[in-house]
């Protein structure tokens, strides 16, 4: 995969970029060009960057610096690791480059302003969305954040999609090349588009997660149609998968069904702890002769109306798969969804928010047209059509994001989180990882952990 990435680096340099960006891109890293970028009082932060294949450091670089008018220089006060950004770690997403500052989930406080802002000001606590969009494109008046047509425009998304996805901090060069905010600081291009103030009763530890966690599992259960007496399969118990059991509920799902097994087997005992209504599937730990489809259409006659995948298509587990994987003849397993077709009720509805970045073999398109499955892609969800709502959940306690906060770190061993969260150890779940710019933790919420 390294190999491609950097083709994909060399093809990007040498076709150039789509017409129409209206932000800075391609600079994940101030020290890059220090004087274009960097902070002119020289002031240093650390930050988490990728260095190769399963590799990450905590370094320390430039503090980032206003370069348009709408940016908004934000200190950082809690950042998360998500399952995707598992996906850079392992280079399955094309186009990292070394020293890229990682992250997608982050919230601060407003550091500095550009002279466009008008209604942000230094020490306001506010959240940023994972995606980048300027707010004005066909895509952003309908707050479908995700796609805005103007702050991405790598030409080799374009191509292999057929369009582009916005701009995305942390995400690689294929998003834009935005420096991330597994930081102490970050420039937020179009800040007051893209960061949303926090009130004062919503502290860091719930307002963060409406970056990216909380937007995704709705989006996930909404853009499905999961509906009231619903029976809900959901593939992946971490974070994701977690909060779509908890939102299908919300949504009046009559039962749910959470799906994992294997080295993150433990978190389907979390989930249940934290939602009993929750029905587990260890896929590790099958009766013999069994498989997951069997199992589910034993559980529910016909098997479950709405089938979610919360995994990630790099994630394969019959020989074959990983063959392929490993040459290069696909970038994503087809297992997982071809376990949803096969399960789900006929004319039953399957949506895919796990990560795929490229190309599938094995697709069981026979059994999605003639049973009429409804196979659903979600998308990068748009956080900007949800965030608002769910802001005022978690104000009126409907929703919880707490249920899922397992661990408390410092940025500094931030490094070690990614090896830890990749091995699916020490029960980690969903992180807050504070800096020398955060409140004191809330009360109820995990106290730190250290490794050292």
């Amino acid at each position: 995969m390294a190999v491609v990435s950097q083709s994909a680096n060399a093809v990007e340099k040498a076709i150039g970029h789509v017409e129409g960006g209206v932000t800075e891109q391609n600079m994940t890293n101030p020290e890059r060009d220090r004087e274009a970028y960097g902070d002119p009082s020289g002031e240093k932060m650390k930050a988490l960057v990728w260095m190769g294949k399963n590799s990450v450091e905590v370094v320390e670089t430039l503090k980032p610096k206003i370069i348009e008018d709408r940016d908004v220089i934000l200190k950082v006060t809690g950042s998360t690791i998500c399952g995707s950004d598992l996906h850079l770690y392992h280079g399955a997403v094309v186009q990292l480059q070394k020293g890229d500052i990682l992250g997608h989930e982050f919230c601060g406080k407003v550091d500095s302003v550009g002279p466009a802002i008008k209604n942000l000001k230094p020490g306001d606590r506010v959240v940023a969305s994972f995606q980048i969009a300027c707010g004005e494109c066909m895509y952003c008046q309908k707050k479908l954040s995700s796609q805005c047509e103007r702050t991405n425009t790598n030409k080799v998304e374009n191509a292999m999609y057929g369009g582009r996805t916005a701009g995305m901090f942390g995400y690689s060069h294929f998003t834009g090349g935005f420096a991330g905010g597994q930081a102490e600081y970050v420039r937020v291009p179009y800040g007051e588009v893209n960061l949303l103030p926090l009130p004062d009763d919503i502290p860091d530890e719930q307002g963060l997660y409406l970056s990216d966690v909380l937007s995704t599992s709705w989006n996930c259960v909404v853009d499905t149609g999961v509906k009231e007496g619903d029976v809900v399969a959901i593939w992946g118990a971490g974070p994701i998968g977690q909060m779509c059991a908890e939102m299908s509920f919300m949504q009046g799902a009559k039962r749910v069904i959470v799906i994992d097994g294997g080295a993150a087997a433990w978190r389907l005992d979390l989930v249940k702890s934290k939602t009993p209504k929750v029905e587990t599937l260890n896929f590790t730990d099958l009766p013999k002769g069994q498989s997951v489809t069997s199992m589910l259409k034993e559980m529910e006659h016909g098997g479950p109306d709405v089938a979610l995948e919360c995994a990630a298509g790099e994630y394969a587990k019959g020989m074959g798969h990983k063959i392929e994987l490993a040459l290069g003849l696909e970038t994503d397993t087809s297992e997982i969804i071809n376990e949803m077709i096969t399960s789900v009720k006929s004319f039953g509805r399957c949506g895919i928010t796990g990560v795929y970045v490229g190309f599938t073999n094995h697709f069981n398109i026979g059994g999605l047209m003639e049973r009429g499955i409804r196979l659903i892609g979600n998308g990068q969800a748009p956080v900007h059509l949800y965030w608002e709502d769910l802001l005022k959940k978690l104000q009126n306690k409907s929703l919880d994001s707490s249920i899922m906060l397992s661990h408390r770190i410092n940025i500094d061993e931030m490094d070690t989180l990614y090896e830890k969260f990749d091995a699916r150890a020490d029960n980690i779940q969903k992180v807050f990882v504070q800096t020398r710019f955060s409140d004191p933790p809330a009360p109820g919420t995990p106290a730190l952990t250290s490794w050292k």
